[in-house]
Formats: structure tokens, sequence, C-alpha cells
């Protein structure tokens, strides 16, 4: 294998994934097949790098999972994808608006940084909400506070302690993307993994993507004076090889950071009410007037504080919901699934027929 899938993060635990692929039906039927990993997505088709340098990929017959940034694929000779490999994580977020449907983000991501700009508030609840995304799927958090260079000094220790409030062993990193200060300690920190940005427009994303690769990669658009608001200079995501080592996805800016999850996750994301909740009298206790409570007792001694309560109950609704949808969403996958397979048996029961 080349040093070009080397450096994309390709090793013995992909190369296995691999050689299991290739044993598959829909892959074993073609008469060549090579490695590759999705580094861009345009709807109409996917730039994957392999062994040769970037491809073009064009969409054949459907692929399940279908491949999105970060996948590891197989394609044919005529560059058609066959099947995606076995994830190691997917970024997933509740798509924006009234559509109640899971948005794959990224695949087979190690470290989600939460890109906050301190030149508007920030906030404990968009700050969860990332870190529960990144929980669902198996990756570590790392707040990154951008645009120190436009604040005081206060301003960004008040962030750090926001920051702390959601988790107090989170690791943050103040830098000035533009100063050019605090970069070197946070590629130390990504190190040689897979690191997606997780930011809302306007943050810095596009400048802070541009100082890790020490180029002008991503279009730095300007952010409104009065609501530190930014257009979406980044429209789609696309993974960039980091000078030292590692592999950074780009995402475009959200809003609305809308969780399609699990309550599991929000328990990992929330482990101090968890403890919390193992001390109650009542084993399925919501802690809402239950006697015996332990962690309204928490709140009420002040060990425990009020709004990160109402933010753990806002979440379990949430991821709740959720994992109904995620039921339903499956049931009518699957019920497609069977029904295909029922049309094509009896296709080839009217083959044999004919014959």
């Amino acid at each position: 294998m080349t040093d070009q899938l080397l450096r994309f993060g390709w090793d013995d635990r992909w190369s296995a994934r691999f050689d299991e692929a290739r044993s598959t039906p829909g892959v074993a039927a073609a008469d060549e097949v090579h490695p590759g990993r999705v580094v861009r997505h345009d709807g109409a088709g996917m730039i994957v790098v392999t062994a040769e340098g970037p491809v073009r990929s064009m969409f054949g017959p459907a692929v399940d999972p279908a491949p999105v940034v970060g996948d590891w694929i197989v394609l044919d000779r005529h560059r058609t994808p066959l099947a995606t490999l076995p994830r190691d994580s997917l970024l997933r977020r509740r798509a924006a608006g009234k559509e109640e449907r899971e948005q794959a983000m990224a695949a087979n991501v190690d470290l989600v940084l939460v890109v906050c700009g301190l030149d508007r508030p920030v906030r404990t609840g968009r700050i969860q909400r990332t870190i529960t995304i990144a929980l669902d799927a198996g990756a570590e958090s790392l707040v990154v506070l951008t645009k120190a260079d436009k604040v005081g000094p206060e301003v960004a220790v008040e962030a750090e302690l926001v920051a702390h409030e959601v988790d107090p062993d989170l690791e943050v990193v103040t830098l000035s993307a533009r100063g050019g200060w605090g970069v070197d300690d946070l590629r130390e920190r990504i190190g040689e993994r897979t690191v997606a940005l997780i930011g809302e427009s306007g943050a810095g994303k596009s400048t802070l993507v541009n100082a890790l690769l020490e180029g002008e990669v991503a279009l730095e658009g300007e952010v409104r004076e009065g609501d530190a608001k930014g257009r979406h200079t980044t429209t789609h995501r696309e993974l960039h090889l980091l000078p030292g080592g590692g592999v950074l996805v780009d995402t475009p800016g959200i809003r609305e950071v809308g969780i399609w999850t699990d309550t599991d996750a929000v328990a990992d994301a929330f482990a101090d009410i968890d403890e919390l909740a193992e001390r109650c009298r009542f084993r399925d206790c919501t802690h809402g007037a239950e006697p015996g409570c332990a962690v309204l007792a928490a709140v009420e001694a002040g060990e425990l504080a009020p709004e990160r309560l109402d933010a753990w109950r806002a979440l379990d609704a949430e991821a709740a919901a959720a994992e109904l949808r995620a039921d339903v969403v499956e049931r009518r996958r699957r019920a497609r699934q069977f029904g295909r397979m029922a049309r094509e048996a009896q296709k080839a029961k009217e083959d044999l027929r004919d014959r």
C-alpha cells in the first residue's frame, strides 16, 4: 500500500476489514477491487483517495451504509463504490428543519473539536450537545476557543470556566488562529488522529483550518457586527491532510445542534447526574418529584446546579424521542429491503419459468 493511503489513516485494521469485504457477495463478483477513503461528497458523486491518488467516483447500485466523508470504501475498476467498510465511529445529528431524519456528518472520527468564537457568548448548551454527539460516535471532545486576540484575557478565562461547567475534565485550548498563537498546542493534541471541527457560522473555523493546514485552503467570511453572525463559507464536508500528521474534517457551520442519539450517550455526557441517579430510591426515577431522589437532593443541597439538571432533562427527552424515530426508520428500511428481496425472488421465478 502506498504512502498516500497510509497518510490518510490506512493501517492493518482497515486492511483486515478490506480483506473480509472482498469475500462478501456484492464484492466477490468484481474482477478487480481496491480500497479508498472518501475525502469529499457533493451529492452527485465523491472524491476518493486511493493508492494511485484522488479519483472521482460516481454512484452505482445502492451501498449500505451509504458512504460519507471519512469512510473507507471498496471500489471496482470502474471506480464505482461496492461496499463501505465497517466504521469505527459515525458523527450524526438530527437534520435541520422539520424533517425528522438522521444526518450523517463524518465517519471514522477520533476527536471532535468544539469550536467556539470568543466574540460571542460561549454557551454550555451548545458545548453539551456537541460533546453528546461525539460521545454517541465514540469520539473524544476538545473545546477550541478562537479569536482570543479580539477580546480581553478575562473573556477567555470566563469562557474556559463555562466549558468546565459542562465537564471539569474537558480539555480546552484557547488560541488566535489569525495571530498564530495557540495553534501549535492544538496540533500537538491532535497528533495523527482524524479530527472534525464543529461550530456555528462565524466561529472562526475556516481561519483555524487555514492555520492548521498552513495555507489558504478554506474561504474565510466576514462576521456581521452587532450579533457576531457569519456566512457559511464552508459549504461541504471535506478531508484535509495535516502537515505534521493526522486528518482534518472541515464541516459547514451549524446553527442548530440537534441530537440523533440514544439516552446512553446522554448519560455519558452527564456522568455526574448518572452517578447520583444510582443512589435514587427507585431505579426508574425520573428526577421529577419522586421521594428519595438523590439528584433532587443534590440540587437542594447546592451540590448540583439546577441549570445542569434542566439541560439533562432536555437532552434526555430529545434522545428518547430520537430512539423512537430511529426504531421507526429502521422498521421502514427493513420493510423496503424485504420488499426489494421479494420482487427479486419473484423476477427470478419468472425468468426460470420463461426458460
